[in-house]
């Protein structure tokens, strides 16, 4: 049996000992893709479940090419670390056209999988975009990575944002962790500032019963506290929610500070949960969390609810 270090045991770790960083394993997208499919059966969206599953795997095979992306260089990164921001802010980075070509690669290999014919014709017309209205797509992409909500195009955007995905994930594949500033805004991720897309309580060694953000964008985790609002930092008004029949690892974490709620996953009990995997398959406990007036504190990046 485990026992579970309460909010005061943890803040009297010796800091050193925890990882404060983990970047993304190389294997991320299919490890993602499986675990789509594993959660598929008897999903209520089964179907979009294994439509994400090949999106993920085309990621994978994207993301294993040779792009040769600008790295940054160490005047940029003693200018990250003295001002405590992300080294590849997704705010404040240049994106290169690289990214619209992982996208038009991504979307090329998704017409080999067998999709529904309104999917097609979507796609169709992205990979159109992508040869002939880049300026579109750079707009699409500044609205998804800004979280512009009345700007996205909710049929487009798990596409868009799957070539964001793993642009940014090249970049950060490339840092040293050790070079990541210490100290960044607070609920942003280390290395881009994005958004959280959930939180996961790891298992083994110095990361055992600690808490991780994955970052919606690069899918870096970071570490925070536990019992601490991942969106506003409230620690009195946080509460944990389940489905009366739904898995015993997988949580909403809400705050009746702000109204916002993360998913939280814990991997002693459910082993193989996957930050964006898990997430999407539990949108019942979303619809739970709606019901009771919580808001969800950012979208996941391959299911997008707008602002209405």
């Amino acid at each position: 049996m485990q026992r579970i270090l309460t909010r005061g045991e943890i803040e009297t770790l010796d800091r050193t000992s925890i990882v404060r960083l983990i970047l993304a394993a190389p294997n991320t997208f299919s490890v993602r893709a499986q675990r789509l499919r594993d959660l598929s059966t008897d999903n209520p969206i089964e179907d979009y479940l294994l439509l994400i599953g090949e999106l993920a795997d085309a990621q994978q095979q994207v993301f294993e090419q040779d792009w040769f992306l600008p790295a940054l260089d160490d005047t940029q990164l003693a200018q990250a670390q003295a001002h405590g921001m992300p080294p590849f802010s997704a705010s404040g980075v240049k994106r290169d056209a690289a990214w619209r070509a992982m996208l038009s690669a991504i979307l090329e290999r998704l017409f080999n999988a067998s999709l529904p014919d309104a999917v097609r014709k979507n796609l169709s017309k992205l990979l159109d975009d992508t040869k002939n209205s880049p300026e579109l797509l750079e707009q699409a992409a500044d609205a998804l990575l800004n979280q512009d909500l009345e700007k996205i195009d909710a049929a487009r955007a798990p596409f868009i944002m799957a070539a964001l995905q793993v642009y940014w994930s090249q970049l950060v594949a490339g840092l040293d962790s050790k070079k990541i500033p210490a100290h960044t805004p607070f609920g942003l991720c280390p290395c881009c500032g994005s958004q959280p897309v959930s939180c996961t309580v790891l298992l083994g060694g110095p990361k055992e019963q600690i808490r991780y953000a994955t970052c919606s964008l690069c899918s870096s985790q970071w570490h925070i506290v536990r019992v601490v609002c991942t969106h506003c930092e409230d620690t009195k008004q946080v509460a944990y929610h389940t489905l009366e029949a739904g898995k015993v690892g997988i949580k909403a974490e809400s705050c009746d500070a702000c109204q916002q709620y993360r998913k939280i996953f814990y991997l002693d009990k459910e082993q193989f949960a996957e930050a964006f995997a898990d997430d999407l398959a539990s949108l019942p406990l979303d619809i739970l969390m709606g019901e009771a007036q919580f808001y969800r504190a950012n979208n996941n990046p391959y299911l997008w609810q707008l602002a209405e």
